[in-house]
């Protein structure tokens, strides 16, 4: 059972007035501002919520919306996720510490930063590396039960692949991408006819304002109710097999910056704009032939011993040493030490920056100096290189995940609204 949908004005106008005025005491009695289920959601939560969301406008240099609107779309965000963490736990969904930590290294890497300069900028900005990583470790476990749980769902059969394939929307995929602005108006399955003609009378207006030049993305802060409202309904680029079907045909036919006439669904009422299109490549890849050895501190064995050793295995490379040889008796990468350090022909899509860095600056038949990644210290050879054209397999592949994105996307929606529909909420504001 659902109650209270959204927060009513009066409440809205009461919270963005404590917000302003009374913004330290209200963190410190951490009032409960809605009853989920068997949880509870915080005011700390909520306005601590609301200063990022700020601070991500004013760097976008986006104007703000009112903070009533902001506030409503962050408590609903809030609710549908804690309705998820508690599904999550639920089905004993878990992330352990070595899982969470190699996340947050990623994240740090993708920011130029080791983790002690990652920590130290958090520190920097006033932030708890703590709280850092119980977040991440929350959306990690909602990704995860999403992913668990909305794929059972989907179906995909041979024919849908073989269909995609011969399809525009893959020579698309090949060549284009898109960038695209979504807001969705939802409307209740039990919504009667008043209320759905009001919400198309609504979508109407919302596409004229848009044609004549409003900003998207101030409009989807303030109009929609889709997952990525408070991003400005940026949907971000996707190639054109990898949007929702329900509106990939529209997309391909708009023009940058036109907005399409709006589309119902089960769901409500889509209003899309095509922010950006660029192109996407070829139908080749680069791949490299590489093979590596990978020695890592251990307990027995402490960080400068390490690199000492990769530095003696390095030498022995360079006196002519057998790779193979010295890879079976000293690597610990178990995927590729049994098989002379061979990694294979690969696009370096799975490895990390540094190696992939390392790796494409070596010559071919060249060897590399001893470097470090978050793994370990490894030396790699560059065998060969070559212009690949996509293999059948390749193309099934893909295709077939185009297809579970495409629903995945479209199943999300859907389990998100049934179990919102069927949670208890109680707004206490």
């Amino acid at each position: 059972m659902r109650t209270n949908r959204g927060i009513s004005a009066p409440a809205c106008v009461a919270l963005v007035f404590m917000a302003s005025l009374v913004h330290a005491a209200y963190r410190e009695l951490d009032t409960i501002v809605a009853v989920v289920d068997d949880d509870v959601v915080l005011a700390s939560e909520l306005l601590s919520r609301l200063e990022t969301v700020q601070e991500q406008i004013q760097a976008r240099n986006m104007q703000m919306p009112p903070q009533d609107v902001l506030l409503s779309q962050l408590m609903e965000r809030l609710i549908v996720e804690n309705i998820q963490l508690q599904h999550a736990e639920r089905r004993g969904v878990e992330i352990d510490d070595e899982t969470l930590t190699r996340a947050v290294m990623n994240f740090a890497e993708g920011n130029g930063m080791n983790l002690e300069q990652f920590q130290q900028a958090l520190l920097d900005d006033g932030l708890s590396y703590r709280e850092f990583r119980e977040e991440i470790r929350r959306e990690m476990m909602i990704s995860r039960l999403q992913r668990n749980l909305v794929s059972r769902r989907i179906s995909i059969n041979e024919k849908e692949v073989d269909d995609l394939l011969n399809s525009p929307y893959y020579q698309q995929l090949l060549s284009d991408e898109f960038r695209v602005g979504h807001i969705l108006l939802e409307i209740s399955q039990n919504a009667s006819e008043e209320v759905v003609a009001e919400a198309h009378e609504r979508a109407r207006r919302i596409v004229a304002n848009l044609r004549e030049g409003a900003d998207f993305s101030q409009t989807a802060m303030a109009e929609s109710a889709g997952a990525r409202a408070l991003e400005g309904g940026d949907l971000g680029w996707r190639k054109a097999g990898e949007l929702p079907s329900l509106f990939a045909e529209q997309i391909l036919n708009l023009e940058v910056g036109e907005t399409a006439a709006a589309i119902p669904s089960p769901s409500g009422i889509h209003i899309i704009q095509l922010l950006e299109k660029r192109g996407a490549g070829t139908q080749r890849e680069h791949q490299t032939q590489a093979r590596h050895i990978l020695v890592q501190p251990s307990e027995i064995r402490t960080p400068e011993q390490t690199e000492t050793l990769i530095r003696e295995l390095h030498t022995q490379l360079e006196e002519g040493a057998d790779f193979c040889t010295l890879a079976e008796e000293h690597s610990e990468d178990p995927g590729s030490a049994l098989n002379c350090g061979d990694l294979g022909w690969t696009t370096g899509d799975q490895f990390v920056e540094r190696f992939v860095a390392v790796m494409n600056d070596t010559e071919v038949g060249g060897r590399s100096e001893p470097f470090q990644s978050r793994y370990g210290w490894h030396v790699l050879e560059v065998q060969d290189r070559r212009e690949q054209d996509m293999s059948e397999e390749t193309r099934r592949n893909m295709a077939l995940q185009i297809l579970h994105q495409r629903r995945f996307d479209e199943e999300l929606q859907e389990w998100l609204k049934e179990i919102r529909d069927e949670a208890f909420v109680e707004i206490r504001l």
